[in-house]
């Protein structure tokens, strides 16, 4: 049996797209191939997990540089299962430059092929982005197969278009069997309409990190009437930041991390889901699919070379206004909220694009069809 080493930056229960994105690429490759996943691990020591029944190597963290987790263990466990599981084939998920020196390094004394799964461009860190353009160049001289998110990306990203002979499309998909609705989530999504009476209930779900945007969604909730409450679910580095800027605005209301159950009672109970993402780190838009999955019209922003708005069509799916533009979106969402009619058409709209496009099952013949050429 063929024998593929999975590295990804975290790994499930790690909560993340790419993260997410990982654990389904194993689990689309189980049974047909010997796997091994390694990773970072969220806290200081190193351990060893058995997840989904693949062997997960997780690396001790001690500190990270610009969202950059650092392991001074983490070039040993690579060489060993390097040298030891001896794999044909290295799935990489990039970005993840501190890594991806180790991984060069180690392909320089292996045949392995390479697959480099590119999730994004380094976007926001200019002065990275400058310091790791050769690292770039090589792990792309270096990969047999490039796997990009969506078309749209390919054609944005000057790193896409320098390997575009190698890349190869496969959308990222949401997993039908997570989106399962309970009478219990049922129930709380009754209790949360019947919470918001006669208002619109808008939802935005991520991390609280710039580029998802969502300061932008707290200035368009100042554009609103009072029947609109806006929930803003997750938590990250500007979680402080947002709730400063909600202070005073009773619309808005930032939950943090919240349990699945009460996440999908959300999704379920909303009428609008609102997307405000900014740049090209949002490179598809998983949580874009899942709310759209529930019927919902999204709220996007224009992001050239972003897959955002190749999962959510404008006008069809949703409303697309300019980067940025405040006033823009506040006008989308009172749009949407005024009719409707639209609303509900969209809704069922978003949903056929994801049952057509972006299910899981789809997902996992896709990778399958692309491992199986590098082999």
């Amino acid at each position: 049996m063929k024998k593929i080493l999975h590295i990804s930056k975290y790994y499930y229960p790690f909560s993340g797209g790419t993260e997410q994105i990982a654990r389904d690429t194993v689990l689309a490759l189980k049974g047909e191939y010997e796997q091994k996943v390694i990773a970072f691990n969220d806290g200081k020591e190193d351990k060893v997990d058995i997840v989904d029944g693949i062997e997960v190597t997780k690396c001790g963290c001690f500190t990270k540089i610009a969202a950059q987790s650092l392991s001074s263990s983490y070039g040993r466990h690579l060489h060993k299962v390097m040298r030891e599981f001896n794999p044909d084939v290295v799935v990489f998920h990039y970005p993840n430059p501190f890594v991806a020196a180790l991984l060069l390094k180690e392909l320089k004394k292996s045949k392995a092929k390479l697959v480099v799964y590119w999730h994004l461009d380094i976007v926001r860190q200019k002065y990275l982005k400058l310091l790791f353009e050769p690292q770039n160049k090589e792990l792309l001289n270096r990969a047999d197969k490039v796997i990009a998110t969506s078309q749209n990306y390919i054609e944005g990203s000057k790193w896409l278009q320098s390997a575009k002979s190698k890349c190869v499309v496969v959308p990222n998909c949401i997993n039908v069997e997570r989106m399962t609705v309970t009478p219990d989530i049922e129930k709380r999504a009754a209790e949360i309409r019947k919470e918001n009476k006669d208002k619109t209930i808008c939802m935005a779900v991520g991390r609280h990190t710039e580029y998802k945007g969502f300061t932008y969604l707290v200035q368009a909730s100042k554009l609103l009437s009072d029947e609109f409450h806006i929930y803003i679910t997750g938590k990250g580095e500007l979680t402080e930041k947002l709730h400063e800027e909600a202070k005073g605005d009773s619309k808005i209301t930032v939950t943090g991390r919240i349990e699945d159950t009460e996440l999908k009672a959300l999704l379920l109970a909303c009428d609008i889901f609102c997307f405000p993402s900014i740049t090209k780190n949002e490179a598809f838009g998983l949580a874009l699919a899942e709310g759209m999955y529930f019927e919902k019209p999204a709220v996007t922003f224009t992001i050239p070379g972003s897959g955002v708005n190749y999962v959510c069509l404008n006008g069809e799916n949703g409303i697309e206004v300019p980067n940025r533009d405040v006033d823009a979106y506040a006008k989308a969402l009172t749009k949407l909220a005024d009719d409707p009619e639209m609303c509900k058409q969209m809704g069922v709209n978003a949903k056929k694009r994801v049952v057509d496009n972006f299910l899981n099952d789809q997902f996992m013949e896709n990778v399958r069809v692309a491992i199986a050429k590098v082999m």
